[in-house]
């Protein structure tokens, strides 16, 4: 196989410069990636030192966009994508790569509770992985690592869905679930990263975890994310309309409110697989 590794990076010479030597002793002979998300230090002349192929972005277009420009750049069969502030370690890559070579088309490397930035993140990914799992009747471990090797093919079929920002780890494991294609999860040791340039805000974040939740749902089944929201407005008008057919002997506009809201709720959610089931339709000629 031929293996490329793709690294974003935005303001990471100190990572890269830890990260490169080791990566270029594993794979000597693998095609190496930055791409340079608007960095304004020396990210760049750090990875040109160390024979890295550079794609410079003008300005930062996200994390989501580095690895789309990545991927599309990368000439191998298979495409580890990986951090460039020093947390993966490449002596990680040749146990994702003998699983893909075992029949796997994408491979993560799932962090312990040591390798998450805080409690709070690490809480939240627990949640992630819980809700993710029973969307795909899949046990996941880690739902947004960006520690992964993939083929190259089966990836590019879906960078139309890839968001610019944070997510694509979230979107893309369940892009790979819903087209049935096979993935698997290998436990990996992740260091501290270098420097001190965290690009995590507490509100922003939290927001867009938030946001992950309902995209998990929408990407995967929505009617699993519809139909119990459905039933709850349909319980809701039925013990409504109970409680006021004993007390005041009427059908009441509450109860018609909720009872409709169900209904409009069931349909969007029928709606919503549908449209599901086109994004993920492949030409197959």
């Amino acid at each position: 196989m031929r293996i490329s590794v793709v690294l974003p990076a935005k303001n990471e010479a100190e990572g890269l410069a830890r990260t490169l030597p080791g990566l270029r002793e594993v794979l000597p002979s693998a095609e190496i990636i930055v791409v340079d998300d608007g960095s304004n230090d020396t990210t760049a002349d750090v990875a040109r030192h160390h024979g890295a192929r550079v794609a410079a972005s003008p300005y930062s277009m996200g994390n989501g966009a580095a690895i789309k420009r990545g991927a599309r750049l990368a000439s191998g069969d298979v495409i580890v994508f990986m951090d460039a502030d020093g947390q993966h370690n490449p002596a990680d890559i040749p146990i994702l790569l003998e699983r893909i070579e075992a029949g796997y088309d994408m491979v993560v490397g799932a962090r312990d509770g040591s390798g998450q930035a805080n409690v709070h993140r690490g809480l939240a990914n627990r949640f992630y992985n819980t809700l993710a799992s029973w969307m795909t009747g899949h046990r996941i471990l880690d739902l947004t690592s960006g520690f992964r090797a993939v083929r190259a093919d089966r990836f590019r079929e879906f960078l139309h869905l890839l968001p610019n920002g944070f997510s694509y780890p979230t979107t893309s494991t369940m892009a790979f679930f819903r087209s049935a294609y096979p993935v698997a999860y290998v436990p990996v040791s992740v260091a501290r990263r270098v420097g001190t340039n965290s690009h995590i805000r507490p509100l922003r974040d939290g927001i867009r975890f938030l946001l992950i939740i309902f995209k998990i749902a929408t990407l995967y089944s929505p009617l699993k994310l519809f139909l119990p929201t459905a039933g709850v407005f349909m319980l809701m008008g039925l013990g409504w309309y109970a409680w006021t057919l004993v007390t005041e002997a009427r059908f009441t506009n509450m109860s018609a409110l909720l009872l409709s809201a169900s209904v409009i709720v069931f349909l969007i959610g029928l709606i919503s697989e549908q449209i599901t089931s086109l994004t993920y339709v492949r030409d197959r000629d």
